[in-house]
């Protein structure tokens, strides 16, 4: 179900509660939830189909089977959902190999986390074909876990993958960081009970309890997610945005 990566070390940062930091990609490590929709309008060309772009909120941050089966739906694209999904990863594996930007702060982050050996977790709605393609830019190393879309029974908005991270790194859920761009994400982050870190890459977030919203990776370091984690005998910090 997982693919587990060497790295230095699954123990709890120490002097902190922090346990574990679990990271989606696409849109968060990876500025690549725009390229996900232009593999749809050229796929969906070459049926026949234009898309609205009003549908763009819809299909972007959720996992595959959810955006292709509503985009068929919209369109009657004369397509399954398994030649689709074919169809949309090789489109999306295509570009990637092309050019791969990562989020302003994805670098600094993944080689703080990784220089004091914080566990930490890849954890995806898109399919491990497409993980493993963007391992190679990320570094495979940073990851002591990765958890691909297409090896849990239920995906994001499920708590399902964030549940099956913490479980490999042998953490407790409410002790992970997850850091997260879209609402799906932070739904099934919050679901598996996690500290969330909302930052938006398409709609906006609204801060909540155990949510923290922030404009860029820039602003995310070890101390400040380790900031985020409160002694068990402690009330809920109420929502917040990180200051600027």
């Amino acid at each position: 179900m997982t693919s587990t990566v060497p790295a230095p070390g699954t123990r709890p940062a120490e002097g902190s509660a922090l346990q574990a930091v679990l990271l989606d990609m696409d849109g968060t490590l990876v500025d690549t939830e725009g390229f996900w929709w232009d593999v749809e309008v050229e796929v969906f060309a070459a049926l026949g189909h234009t898309l609205d772009d009003s549908w763009r909120h819809v299909v972007v941050g959720g996992p595959m089977t959810r955006s292709a089966g509503f985009l068929i739906e919209a369109t009657g694209a004369r397509v399954s959902l398994a030649e689709l999904t074919v169809l949309l990863n090789d489109g999306f594996e295509k570009r990637i190999t092309r050019t791969l930007p990562l989020m302003p702060g994805a670098t600094r982050l993944l080689a703080e986390l990784y220089a004091h050996q914080v566990p930490t977790a890849l954890v995806s709605a898109s399919h491990r074909r497409i993980i493993d393609r963007v391992l190679a830019s990320l570094g495979a190393h940073h990851f002591a876990l990765t958890v691909a879309g297409d090896e849990v029974e239920r995906t994001k908005p499920y708590p399902d993958p964030y549940l099956t991270a913490a479980a490999g790194l042998g953490a407790d859920p409410g002790r992970c960081a997850v850091v997260e761009d879209t609402a799906t994400g932070v739904a099934a982050a919050e679901a598996a009970g996690c500290q969330v870190v909302a930052v938006p890459s398409v709609a906006p977030i609204t801060p909540a309890a155990r949510r923290t919203v922030v404009t860029s990776l820039e602003e995310v370091d070890l101390a400040f997610l380790r900031g985020l984690m409160t002694p068990a005998d402690r009330v809920t910090p109420s929502p917040s945005v990180r200051p600027r």
